[in-house]
C-alpha cells in the first residue's frame, strides 16, 4: 500500500505535471483533490502537448482517476477537456467523480467578475472561474453538490432557492435559473455514470494494495490558511488537503514530493520577496516559458527562495522534493538564494501572517557561482557541471530535504531520479 502526494511548494506553476505524469506511470490511479479549473498541468504525451485543467495527469497512463470531493467542478469545462482528450485519441471512460464535489455554475463565474470589479485597486488577481465563490457557497452552506445535480429534479429545486438567494446578495447576476437548468441538465446526465462515494472508492484501492497518487494544484503558498493571505486561492492545495479533499485519513499517506523550481515565479498580486525585475528577470522568463497554462499571463520571476519553501516543507510533510527547470538557469554567472529575510532590523526565517510585513521584508542572500554548460542532455547527476551540483547541494542544505529527481528539460526523459517512491 502507498499513498504518494505530490504537492506544488512554491505558488503554483512548479511543474507538478510533469512529475506526476512521472509519477502516474508507476500508480493505479491518480486523485485530485482540491481546486477548479482555475488551475493547470501541462503533459506532454506521444510528442504532443496537453493543457489540463480539471483532470488528472494519470488520463495518460492508467486512465483510472479521481476527481476527489475537494474539489470544485465546472460540468461544462470538464465535459470540454474530456472532449478535447477524447479528439486526441486518449479515452476518459475510467473517471470517477465525488457526489461530494461541489458544482461551479454560471452565476459563480458571475460573481467572480463582479466581486474582482468591486475591489478595484485592492483586486486579488483571480481567474473569474467562480472557483472563489463556490467554495464560499460550501462554506455559507448552501452549495450545490454533484449527488444532487445529477439528481435532475432535485437539482431544479436546488438551483432555484440558491440562485434566488444569490439574487439577493447580488441584484446585478443576469443568469436565470431556467437557463441554467436546461443547458446543465443534459451536461448532469453525461456525467451521472462516473459519480460515486470517492472515500469508499480509494478505501477499497488502499484494501487492495494498489499505488494511489495524490495530484495537488498550485501551490502551498497560495493555500487559504498557510499562504500569503490575501492573495492565495480557496482551498488547501498542499498535502495538507489530501484527508478531507479525497476523504481518507493522513496515515494512508507515506511519501509527499514537493515540487520547486530551481528559481521562483508567481502570478497575480501580492508579496513576492524575492522577485527580478528589468532584463534578468525577462530573460529566466523567456528561457522559462513562463506564461500562465490557463490564462496565458506573464508569471513574475524570483530567486529561489528557502524561506518560502520550508514553509511548505513544515505545512505540508515533505520526504523529498523534485527540482524542475535547473537547465533555465544555465549560463548565469551568479545565482542568488534567499535564506531569510529581514523585518524590522530582526532577520526571521518564516512568512510573516500578515500581507502588510511580508511586503516590507528584505530578503538575505547567499551568491553562488553559475554554469555555462549546457546541461539539457543530463543523464545522472555525476554529469551535472560542479557548479550545478552545488547548487541543488546548497538547496537541500537550506530547506532540511533532500532532492529525490531533478529537471533539465521539458521532455519525460529530461527527468534525472535520484530515488524512486513508489
Amino acid at each position: 500500500m502507498a499513498g504518494v502526494v505530490v504537492v506544488g511548494s512554491q505558488w503554483g506553476d512548479e511543474g507538478k505535471g510533469k512529475v506526476t505524469d512521472y509519477l502516474a506511470q508507476q500508480a493505479d490511479l491518480v486523485v485530485r483533490y482540491s481546486g477548479g479549473n482555475n488551475a493547470g498541468h501541462t503533459i506532454k504525451f506521444n510528442g504532443q502537448k496537453f493543457a489540463l485543467r480539471l483532470i488528472p495527469s494519470g488520463i495518460f497512463t492508467t486512465g483510472e482517476v479521481v476527481l476527489g470531493n475537494g474539489m470544485v467542478i465546472n460540468p461544462k469545462a470538464l465535459l470540454e477537456e474530456m472532449k478535447y482528450l477524447n479528439d486526441a485519441g486518449i479515452k476518459t471512460d475510467k473517471m470517477h467523480i465525488s457526489d461530494r464535489a461541489h458544482v461551479t455554475l454560471p452565476y459563480h463565474i458571475e460573481i467572480d467578475e463582479l466581486e474582482e470589479e468591486m475591489r478595484g485597486a485592492a483586486s486579488i488577481g483571480t481567474t473569474k472561474k467562480g472557483i472563489g465563490p463556490t467554495y464560499v457557497d460550501k462554506y455559507d452552506r448552501i452549495g450545490i453538490r454533484v449527488g444532487e445535480f445529477i439528481n435532475e429534479p432535485l437539482f431544479k429545486k436546488r438551483l432555484e432557492e440558491t440562485l434566488a438567494f444569490k439574487k439577493k446578495q447580488y441584484p446585478g447576476l443576469q443568469c436565470t435559473a431556467e437557463e441554467i437548468f436546461e443547458e446543465y441538465k443534459e451536461y448532469a446526465k453525461v456525467i451521472k455514470p462516473m459519480v460515486c462515494d470517492t472515500g469508499i472508492f480509494l478505501d477499497e484501492a488502499f484494501q487492495a494494495k494498489k499505488k494511489i497518487l495524490f495530484e495537488g494544484a498550485q501551490g502551498t503558498m497560495l493555500d487559504i490558511d498557510y499562504g500569503t493571505y490575501p492573495y492565495v486561492t480557496s482551498s488547501n492545495p498542499g498535502a495538507n488537503g489530501v484527508p478531507s479533499g479525497a476523504s481518507i485519513g493522513p496515515l494512508y499517506l507515506t511519501d509527499v514530493v514537493g515540487v520547486i523550481k530551481a528559481y521562483t515565479t508567481r502570478v497575480g498580486s501580492g508579496a513576492f520577496p524575492t522577485e527580478i525585475e528589468g532584463e534578468l528577470g525577462d530573460y529566466i522568463r523567456n528561457a522559462g516559458n513562463e506564461f500562465g497554462t490557463v490564462t496565458k499571463r506573464p508569471r513574475r520571476i524570483g530567486w529561489f527562495d528557502a524561506v518560502v519553501v520550508n514553509q511548505s516543507r513544515r505545512m505540508a510533510s515533505l520526504t523529498g522534493c523534485s527540482l524542475m527547470l535547473l537547465d533555465v538557469l544555465s549560463g548565469l554567472d551568479t545565482i542568488k538564494i534567499c535564506t531569510a529575510y529581514m523585518l524590522d532590523g530582526k532577520e526571521i526565517h518564516g512568512l510573516p501572517s500578515t500581507i502588510e510585513e511580508l511586503e516590507r521584508v528584505e530578503p538575505v542572500y547567499v551568491e553562488l557561482p553559475g554554469w555555462k554548460e549546457d546541461i539539457t542532455n543530463v543523464t545522472s547527476f555525476e554529469e551535472l557541471p560542479v557548479n550545478a551540483q552545488n547548487y541543488i547541494k546548497k538547496i537541500e542544505e537550506l530547506i532540511h530535504c533532500p532532492v529525490i529527481m531533478f529537471s533539465v528539460g521539458p521532455d519525460r526523459t529530461q527527468t534525472i531520479v535520484l530515488k524512486e517512491v513508489f
